[in-house]
């Protein structure tokens, strides 16, 4: 089969929905199928068997694209629309894999070509661009019919979550398969714990480690108020930060100090996703304490796998996974997020046996072999689908 797959943001980059696409690629390819992957042309090229990566061309004054809705996105899906559409004049394409916003793409080449889209649904748009933009709110019921037209004009929609079944269900999408994000650990790694952190820090109590980007949806305000919080009730502890932007690392490096705290957190900067698994390995606590989104963070699952416990706010971005059996779910307070931490850095017991219950939900319904499950039977479904209305599915 002949896939044209459309990845809307600069591809590769270690985030979670370059990272959720890498897994797909790795997957499809291994089917035989011939895949001409669509993006940015920011991004770290990486070689795939069987797979073209086109690129948009480097505009000069579109730099550094970050994730979420923006005018530098606005202009590469722009550009990016006209390179898909050079492509199908010039192929013969069995599906479209439309990921994010490039469904609507997608959805032109559908009424152009007929050619059969699959809409990859990692994020609701309507809901994600009023909550950024509030007061573009009244444009809620024009962005929701361009989602629904969008749902059910494809093929297959398939939500990374529970939230985003809803959504599809609701807009009577054709056919839904979820497709769940998975942990990052590799099963082989050894979980020998090094102490690496303690001697570089200093350290001698219970480390509480966050990783991700820090954007404001993310909670490190509401994080860095619940650890001061914390601090005076214990300072047995220290607080590791990875990810962020410079300019990001700055300012809550400045809001640190305000809080006297600057000498109990400490901020790595990015680091490679292979080191991932090195890090998680020498927290006591992991934290993800996200207020804002519906969509699980692909973090979560690594987190779990890890085997270390878990605390994170109640929202549905966390529930749809996370429950009491495997983690600590608290209010998005600065005083309930900081007795979250304080139960789990005064009760070794509770992290061991969160920890425990953890990685066992992730072995059990989480693993790669589980997503490649999933996978592999949407598209042997949609194969059978393409042949029974006469469309060539073949090595072609």
């Amino acid at each position: 089969m002949n896939v044209l797959f459309l990845a809307p943001h600069p591809f590769y980059q270690d985030r979670g929905t370059t990272i959720a696409e890498d897994l797909l690629l790795r997957t499809l390819h291994k089917r035989g199928y011939r895949i001409d992957l669509v993006t940015y042309h920011e991004g770290k090229t990486t070689e795939y068997k069987n797979v073209s990566i086109h690129r948009i061309f480097k505009i000069p004054f579109v730099r550094n694209i970050h994730p979420g809705f923006s005018w530098k996105k606005i202009i590469c899906d722009f550009f990016m629309f006209f390179k898909v559409l050079s492509l199908a004049v010039r192929n013969r394409y069995q599906v479209v894999h439309a990921v994010e916003e490039s469904v609507f793409i997608a959805l032109v080449l559908k009424f152009l070509f007929r050619i059969p889209y699959i809409y990859d649904m990692d994020s609701s748009l309507p809901q994600q661009l009023v909550e950024r933009y509030p007061a573009i709110a009244f444009l809620g019921p024009l962005l929701k019919f361009f989602e629904t037209v969008a749902i059910r004009n494809s093929e297959v929609v398939v939500p990374v979550c529970d939230s985003l079944v809803e959504i599809a269900e609701k807009h009577n999408a054709r056919k839904i398969v979820t497709l769940r994000d998975v942990s990052l650990l590799k099963e082989a790694e050894s979980e020998q714990v090094s102490s690496l952190l303690r001697r570089e820090f200093g350290m001698d109590g219970p480390i509480l480690m966050y990783v991700g980007n820090l954007e404001a949806y993310q909670g490190i305000d509401l994080l860095l108020e619940a650890f001061a919080l914390a601090l005076r009730e214990t300072d047995k502890t220290d607080l590791v930060i990875i990810g962020g932007k410079l300019a990001d690392i700055q300012k809550y490096k400045e809001k640190c100090v305000l809080l006297g705290i600057n000498d109990k957190v400490h901020f790595l900067g990015p680091k490679p996703l292979d080191n991932l698994s090195e890090y998680l390995f020498q927290a006591d606590i992991l934290i993800s304490p996200r207020i804002k989104g519906n969509n699980t963070p692909m973090k979560i699952y690594s987190y779990l796998h890890s085997g270390r416990p878990v605390l994170a706010t109640n929202l549905l971005t966390h529930t749809q996974v996370l429950n009491d059996r495997v983690a600590v779910l608290t209010a998005p307070y600065p005083e309930d997020f900081s007795k979250g931490m304080l139960r789990l850095i005064l009760d070794k017991d509770l992290r061991l046996k969160l920890g425990n219950a953890g990685k066992k939900l992730v072995e059990e319904k989480y693993s790669y072999d589980s997503f490649k499950k999933e996978l592999d039977g949407l598209y042997d479904w949609l194969e059978i689908r393409l042949s029974g209305e006469g469309t060539a599915v073949g090595n072609c």
